[in-house]
């Protein structure tokens, strides 16, 4: 007989559990290939697979047979909300009560959503909200399991249980599919990536391991290859999924692409109602930099304690070639204290000594001061740009036409862009971030996918450099007092 805690061991036992169709059977090549490196001591173990997969069922499988042969076990599962603790619970007990001789090894007590072992003693396994506070007293063992982490406000409570694994020697579980890029999620998961020192790749199948932390990953490598359905295949390891079921699925006529791509590719999307995407953003990307004393615009958007204060210079080489440059984005302290002018007045000399300024665009409501020092000391014009609806709207025309190259949104004329910018990072972060918000009739403005400032979702939700660059793109295509319209030969009356 094998050892517990063995990959033999367990393939056996998870043999014998009673599905709820009435039917077992074996856990899958790739399924037995995570618990491999589970048993084989990694202190963190992640698996990232499309959703539909069977991932929270395997996991529960998992639960109960760690429950069923560690001493003492305390295996604490968190889920991101109620209804997705009761589908982990839900399976592990439904596989108790289905499964003859389970009951005799095991209680599962519903309104609790807790199971203990009758053999080993211990907690047992009990579900737990994404919250640190409910989580504080837990040491986990033989490992914790954080299902849809994706899914989770924050990180706070799996860094809280990391932090309690050597107490028993314990491990931690991630089961997972794609989140929003940007994301702590996203970015941990980059990392595991970068950071391996052990890495195999197998078309869509990656595993990346350091140390301690070992990825198993499941996800089709290209966008391009989202509607290829043997591509989308290889990223679904389960048996029971084929290329005839994802069709069926592809071709619904509710199917929404991003929802797709995130679930059934695994990659990481972003919401549907994104302003730019990815594939116009990187479309206008240059070799071409504004030559040092050139004339240019400069668009700031100022905020002095949650968000950044963002300067965007624009270089008009003619009406179809419109280029952004560098940004200057300074980020507050968050701590309750102010931006300190004076560093936003040397990013301003900064710009002033390499080009010449022909007009800051800016709300001058938000920075008077040091909007009449760049009138006083560097000899600037400003253009006041208020932030009512009118402009905000004229601004998201002006700036998503000019992204086109004039295409129409149906896409059926392709045009080069008119803007273009140098590919910097802050200002794809800022542009990629924002989302389309539609005002009245069929009018729409950026906004900022979250209005909370909490500090993990931060970074996720300021557009303060696209909403500087797209001020002055507004009023420089047109010229300081005139409409957006009026290049385009329209009457504003």
């Amino acid at each position: 007989m094998p050892e517990p805690f063995t990959v033999e061991h367990f393939r056996r036992y998870a043999s014998l559990l009673v599905f709820d169709d009435g039917e077992q059977r074996s856990p899958e090549d790739w399924q037995l290939a995570y618990a491999e490196d589970v048993f084989g001591g990694f202190r963190e173990a992640w698996l990232v697979v499309p959703e539909g997969n069977g991932k929270t069922t395997f996991i529960a499988q998992l639960t109960l047979y760690a429950a069923d042969y560690a001493d003492e076990p305390w295996i604490p599962v968190a889920a991101s909300s109620r209804e997705q603790a009761e589908i982990l619970y839900g399976q592990a007990s439904g596989f108790i009560q289905r499964t003859p001789g389970m009951t005799t090894r095991f209680r599962a007590y519903d309104g609790y959503r807790k199971i203990i072992s009758y053999r080993n003693g211990g907690k047992g396994i009990k579900i737990y909200a994404a919250d640190p506070k409910t989580g504080d007293g837990v040491i986990p063992y033989p490992f914790a399991i954080v299902d849809e982490l994706h899914r989770h406000e924050d990180m706070k409570l799996y860094r809280l249980w990391k932090g309690k694994l050597r107490k028993r020697n314990g491990q931690i579980l991630t089961i997972s599919t794609a989140g929003e890029p940007g994301s702590e999620f996203e970015q941990t998961r980059d990392a595991m990536r970068t950071k391996a020192t052990d890495s195999h790749r197998d078309g869509s199948y990656l595993r990346a391991a350091t140390s301690s932390a070992v990825l198993h990953e499941y996800m089709v490598r290209d966008d391009r290859l989202c509607s290829d359905m043997q591509a989308v295949k290889d990223a679904n390891p389960l048996s029971a999924i084929t290329t005839q079921t994802l069709a069926e699925d592809f071709d619904s006529p509710t199917l929404d692409l991003g929802d797709w791509k995130r679930l059934k590719c695994n990659r990481p999307t972003r919401s549907s109602r994104a302003a730019v995407s990815e594939a116009d953003w990187d479309r206008a990307q240059t070799d071409v930099r504004i030559p040092d004393g050139a004339s240019i615009w400069l668009g700031a958007d100022f905020a002095w304690v949650d968000d950044p204060t963002a300067l965007v210079p624009l270089w008009m080489r003619d009406q179809e070639f419109r280029l952004l440059g560098e940004p200057i984005v300074l980020t507050p302290p968050r701590d309750g204290t102010m931006l300190d002018p004076e560093d936003v007045k040397d990013a301003f000399r900064s710009f002033h000594e390499r080009y010449t300024i022909e007009y800051v665009v800016a709300d001058s409501t938000r920075a008077q001061d040091t909007l009449a020092w760049v009138e006083r000391e560097l000899g600037v014009p400003v253009v006041n740009r208020d932030q009512g609806p009118k402009a905000a709207a004229e601004e998201y025309e002006a700036f998503m036409e000019a992204l086109r190259g004039g295409v129409s949104e149906d896409r059926r004329e392709q045009r080069e862009p008119w803007l273009r910018h140098t590919g910097s990072s802050v200002l794809r972060q800022h542009t990629l971030n924002a989302i389309t918000r539609r005002i009245t009739g069929d009018r729409r403005v950026f906004d900022r996918p979250l209005h909370s400032r909490t500090s993990s979702k931060q970074d996720m939700r300021v557009i303060d450099a696209l909403k500087a660059a797209s001020m002055a793109h507004a009023v420089a295509r047109s010229g300081p007092g005139m409409s957006v319209y009026s290049d385009r030969g329209v009457l504003v009356v």
